[in-house]
């Protein structure tokens, strides 16, 4: 994997899904690597890829969608029973660090098993996580917001859900994860974006595009289409091109590695 990189998991738009994986994605960015969202199978495809299980030096979990996190479990299992050594801090919503613990603790990956330090961080809206000199600032998304209306009484947590702005030196990248509306890339694109890795599955396409259309942004990479958008790429090419005739473009397929 090159130094500057993103390594693509799974571009899966949530739905079961026989030809893309679920959400994952490795940036390394110089001498950091973040992962950002777990979704199955990770475990599979990180052992395929053939990186050192010491590489990741920090896991980000956008929200508690399954698509998102299902995969993280099967890769602790991993990492214990390949003798990973380097701590591993995880920042996740609040509402998701009691889980996690008490998950892997059900499935009998104990923290006495592990050769690394394993710790849990809550994310904070706009408070920077540094890694190295890398630093990734979440800011909230409307994700969740219909779910929050209609379960927060009866289930009551904070349906919390995150996009990333992601900084090493003069670089930016944007990480939409999973949004609600175009609008809630915005705190990202305060300034010009080197990459945007951009979501294209809970909204029209027509809205994205046109949101995104003369932006400071200079190449967008989507990610976790939609299905209709997905069987019809030709298309959902067609109309990107179209109404974003300024910005270079792709769709990101799984186990592909994008230089940055």
């Amino acid at each position: 994997m090159g130094k500057f990189a993103l390594k693509v998991f799974g571009v899966g738009d949530g739905w079961p899904c026989a030809d893309r994986n679920h959400a994952s994605f490795l940036y390394r960015l110089g001498d950091v690597s973040i992962l950002m969202d777990c979704g199955e199978p990770i475990s599979r495809t990180f052992k395929a890829s053939g990186l050192d299980y010491d590489t990741i030096d920090r896991i980000f979990i956008s929200h508690l969608h399954s698509d998102h996190i299902a995969g993280f479990f099967m890769l602790m299992q991993g990492f214990w029973l390949e003798q990973r050594k380097k701590d591993l801090p995880v920042s996740l919503p609040a509402d998701g660090i009691k889980p996690f613990i008490e998950m892997l603790q059900a499935g009998l990956v104990f923290k006495e098993l592990l050769q690394f330090k394993l710790t849990f961080e809550a994310l904070k809206s706009a408070r920077p996580v540094m890694t190295g000199d890398v630093r990734v600032t979440p800011y909230p998304s409307t994700h969740l917001e219909q779910l929050r209306r209609s379960f927060q009484k009866k289930y009551p947590q904070d349906f919390a859900a995150f996009c990333f702005l992601i900084e090493k030196g003069m670089m930016r990248i944007g990480h939409s994860a999973d949004i609600g509306c175009p609008e809630d890339l915005e705190p990202l694109l305060k300034k010009p974006l080197d990459l945007l890795v951009c979501e294209l599955a809970h909204f029209r396409a027509e809205d994205l595009f046109l949101y995104l259309n003369n932006r400071a942004i200079k190449r967008i990479i989507f990610m976790h289409v939609g299905r209709p958008y997905w069987e019809n790429l030709k298309g959902t090419h067609k109309l990107a091109a179209k109404m974003l005739p300024n910005i270079p473009f792709s769709f990101a397929r799984d186990n592909q590695e994008i230089p940055l």
